[in-house]
């Protein structure tokens, strides 16, 4: 099993929806200070089902959910999901993919989902 693609959207930094493609071999995320970089392991720890503002560098849930810039409004929703290739059957269900997600609205609800189907953590 392997992790292959992160699609974050509204997640703290990332307004709009990124694609982040993991290919075979090794994945360095690099860049300036301020781009995001710590916020793409902030993604991954939130969409496997961490609890915790305060581990994820914030004071509260909702800080996760984009807050607006000088040119772009707040989103009121944030979505993060993670794509595992499960070919070798490493989990044992029926999949060869299995996509994570998990969602967040400023009013509280919150839900995961496996494969696009409902699921509780």
């Amino acid at each position: 099993m392997k992790l292959t693609r992160l699609e974050l959207s509204g997640f703290k930094s990332f307004a709009d929806t990124v694609t982040l493609n993991f290919d075979e071999g090794v994945t360095a995320i690099v860049g300036p200070n301020g781009c995001g970089k710590s916020n793409v392991s902030d993604a991954v720890r939130w969409v496997l089902g961490e609890q915790s503002a305060r581990l994820l560098r914030g004071g509260k849930m909702e800080d996760v959910i984009f807050q607006g810039a000088a040119n772009r409004r707040p989103v009121n929703v944030t979505e993060v999901s993670l794509y595992l290739d499960n070919s070798d059957g490493t989990l044992p269900i029926a999949y060869q993919e299995v996509v994570i997600t998990r969602r967040l609205s400023r009013s509280g609800h919150s839900e995961y989902l496996m494969n696009s189907a409902p699921v509780r953590l």
